[in-house]
């Protein structure tokens, strides 16, 4: 039996520091390109989902 955290937001990627807020990791960037980079790398580390929230933010979530 597999004991874990599941179903948690890992961490959020943004390009609004005044848009997000939590208790999460945030994760501030400059541009789409660094976005996109940010939250690949941490979804790779921490084996998360990325879900584009639009708007310029992502979350990584553990399923």
């Amino acid at each position: 039996m597999e004991i874990g955290i599941t179903e948690l937001i890992i961490a959020v990627v943004t390009m609004h520091k005044d848009k997000v807020g939590g208790s999460a990791p945030i994760f501030y960037v400059e541009n789409e390109e660094e976005l996109e980079r940010m939250a690949l790398l941490i979804s790779k580390t921490t084996r998360g989902m990325v879900h584009d929230l639009e708007g310029g933010t992502y979350i990584i979530v553990k399923h």
